[in-house]
């Protein structure tokens, strides 16, 4: 198999490579009342019923709840995904390393913040990015919760899972996959951010919170296809779930917040305009891709393609053991990073590096210093070394910089440039 992690940028003379739908139920939940308020109504059924004593709670119902499944259904699951549209093995890329290595990165250590992708047209983004999928990792889930709740981490649980551990209930748990979600250029902002459920308030009078993508993608992947092109009002939706981590819904006497944890992957081409910087500045890692130049790579690609196009589950039959071991590899990679450290000294370095080039902000300095840690552990070390850095610090910052209109050199260059100078 083709190396994965190699050259991420104009440092590779520096790095080194390293490869040789279920069931629905609904659900309701009580939200604690608002402090300094005295009066108020419960909603039963959608009637309102007064309250004692001047205090008020709401119920609210989820509904397109997941419940859990039996052996039988998850075998018809199963089999039902095998029919669906075959997804390109994300083994079987040829090329692209930095994409590929700043994908693999933020599965390792969502914590990274994501990636944007900007490239020429026909080079792969969206086709590399899904094909994903099958490389993600199971993680531990409240069974039957539309949150995708951490049985663990009251920071990413969603409202009725907190009440339920209030009540001293006893948690179902499951393992599942990390979810991919894709965001389309046309959904709506109550698609995204989640709405009520007016089949259920007319049929059953129940105020019922529908929840949206958001809460579909808490704890797993966003991409937004074409980002660039996003109007402007759910950009504003992603950079405020970007910033808190929690979507907060106000619909029609609903008021509800829930976890909105997502690693968010964005693609686009930068003839087609640009994007926003607030949104921007939030994606964790920013790669470059451009068209490949050399023939036999060229020609390699386009035989790879017809062959998937002739028989899909043969090709990928033929990257299964190659799939396999960077499953395996990002498992292990995802276990070891807590044991990875980072010299003081060269963490003052990386501060140094962003601090001569102006970047605003000390998100640029976490990033890189995720980004490292997360490398050293992909190549199975518990040690960050300069290597590590010089391979994922222009991936960190180059889109961090302040754009000069005059300047004719490559942002990412700018920064291998700075690195150099303050490492060596």
């Amino acid at each position: 198999m083709a190396g994965i992690v190699g050259t991420a940028s104009a440092a590779a003379s520096f790095a080194s490579g390293l490869f040789p739908s279920h069931s629905s139920k609904s659900a309701s939940f009580f939200l604690p009342p608002a402090s300094g308020l005295s009066s108020g109504r419960k909603f039963y059924g959608g009637i309102g019923v007064a309250l004692n004593k001047g205090r008020f709670q709401f119920r609210v119902s989820i509904s397109n709840v997941p419940t859990e499944i039996s052996p039988a259904q998850s075998q018809k699951l199963a089999a039902s995904k095998e029919s669906q549209r075959p997804v390109y093995p994300f083994a079987a890329i040829v090329g692209q390393d930095e994409m590929k290595l700043c994908l693999l990165l933020n599965v390792i250590d969502p914590k990274i913040g994501g990636v944007m992708i900007m490239g020429d047209r026909g080079t792969g983004k969206s086709t590399t990015v899904r094909s994903m999928v099958d490389l993600l990792p199971e993680i531990k889930v409240v069974s039957g919760d539309a949150f995708n709740s951490d049985p663990e981490d009251p920071e990413v649980q969603g409202p009725e899972v907190r009440e339920k551990l209030m009540r001293g209930e006893e948690l179902s748990v499951v393992f599942t996959k990390i979810n991919m979600v894709d965001l389309p250029l046309g959904a709506t902002e109550d698609r995204v951010c989640g709405t009520i459920d007016i089949e259920k308030a007319l049929t059953e009078g129940v105020k019922a919170f529908e929840p949206g993508l958001l809460a579909k993608a808490n704890r797993g992947i966003l991409y937004v296809d074409e980002v660039n092109l996003l109007d402007d009002h759910l950009v504003d939706v992603l950079l405020d779930s970007a910033a808190s981590g929690w979507n907060t819904v106000e619909r029609e006497g609903i008021s509800i917040s829930h976890p909105a944890r997502f690693i968010l992957i964005g693609s686009g081409n930068p003839e087609e305009g640009e994007l926003r910087p607030q949104l921007l500045d939030r994606f964790g890692m920013h790669a470059q891709v451009g068209t490949v130049k050399d023939a036999e790579l060229r020609v390699k690609i386009v035989e790879e393609r017809a062959r998937f196009d002739r028989n899909p589950k043969e090709f990928r039959e033929s990257y299964k053991g190659d799939q396999e071991k960077l499953q395996q590899q990002i498992a292990s990679a995802r276990s070891s990073l807590s044991a990875v450290t980072i010299d003081h000294e060269l963490r003052v370095k990386i501060s140094k590096v962003c601090a001569e080039l102006n970047v605003d902000g000390l998100r640029g300095d976490i990033v890189t210093n995720r980004a490292a840690k997360a490398l050293a552990a992909l190549k199975g070390k518990d040690k960050v070394d300069a290597e590590d850095i010089a391979t994922v610090i222009p991936n960190c910052l180059r889109h961090r910089l302040r754009k000069d209109p005059l300047e004719s050199i490559d942002s990412g260059l700018l920064v291998i440039e700075k690195f150099y100078e303050v490492f060596t």
